[in-house]
């Protein structure tokens, strides 16, 4: 009897760890990771994700970037909720691929970036003190060039590590608040505002003396749309962003004009300049209101 009795709560708890523990729902990062995997599985998974690459998948990655975007800018909390979840399948996605190849796994990616926040905030996990987000700036600016110069072994340029392949306003604000970090800055708004007007001078007059001349339009375009980046940096606006709301508007006033020549029986082609320009006029008043 006694020996029956002792061997009773190993069976329950063998019972017990079979039926409840076992059945415990892993955590929802663990459950995704699973996934993947076997999504990648090369016997039973997805024919399409199997045969998916880095190179393959970084495109999907950088558009479901943008639609997170395009979620925080319509506001609604459950869209940006789904979209985060398709910017972190594209994470476990690169961390799965790493991982059966033995570069890498999930929990490195996790692992390096805790790391590196903690590494560049000082003020929170060490002693540097920084008061003003000014002082946090400029902190993790000379956290990030000593990391360059570690990483490279050799002496840097100021403007290394500016990932060539982002969008160019992007990249053209981000090199130049590299450079205004040493002093290399106009100082005043209106000198910006100067230059971008010297600027469309010049394309002027390459139109005028060689409109056929597509190197040096091209040039001073790209002059153009370089000051204006730096003139959204000067006055604390994204440039990206900001052109990215006014395409939006342009779509939103574009379609007014769409439906009101509709409304009016007027196919687009014949509406003409002057009346599509007043019925933008319109749009326009009617978003003010």
């Amino acid at each position: 009897m006694q020996a029956e009795m002792s061997e009773e709560p190993s069976h329950f708890l063998r019972f017990y760890k079979s039926r409840f523990l076992m059945t415990t729902p892993p955590l929802p990062i663990e459950r995704l990771l699973n996934v993947m995997k076997a999504l990648r599985d090369p016997e039973t998974g997805c024919p399409w994700d199997i045969k998916q690459d880095f190179s393959s998948i970084a495109p999907y990655t950088i558009e479901e970037a943008y639609e997170v975007n395009e979620a925080i800018a319509n506001g609604a909390r459950d869209k940006i909720c789904d979209e985060l979840g398709d910017l972190l399948l594209q994470v476990v996605f690169h961390a799965q691929i790493a991982a059966e190849e033995g570069s890498f796994t999930f929990d490195d990616v996790a692992n390096s970036i805790s790391d590196k926040m903690v590494r560049r905030h000082p003020h929170v996990f060490g002693d540097t003190e920084a008061k003003t987000v000014t002082e946090v700036r400029k902190n993790w600016e000379q956290i990030k060039a000593e990391e360059r110069a570690l990483e490279s072994g050799d002496a840097v340029s100021l403007l290394d590590g500016i990932a060539t392949t982002l969008p160019a306003m992007v990249r053209a604000s981000k090199l130049q608040k590299r450079a205004a970090n040493v002093g290399f800055d106009w100082p005043e708004l209106d000198a910006v505002i100067e230059k971008l007007h010297e600027e469309t001078d010049e394309l002027r007059v390459q139109w005028q003396q060689d409109k056929t001349d597509k190197i040096r339009l091209k040039e001073e375009i790209g002059d153009i749309l370089f000051v204006a980046a730096n003139l959204a940096r000067k006055v604390g606006v994204d440039p990206e962003t900001a052109l990215i709301e006014t395409n939006r508007k342009f779509e939103r006033r574009f379609g007014y004009i769409e439906q009101a020549l509709a409304l009016q029986k007027i196919p687009l082609e014949e509406a003409g300049l002057e009346k599509m320009d007043k019925l933008w006029d319109a749009a326009k008043a009617k978003e003010r209101k």
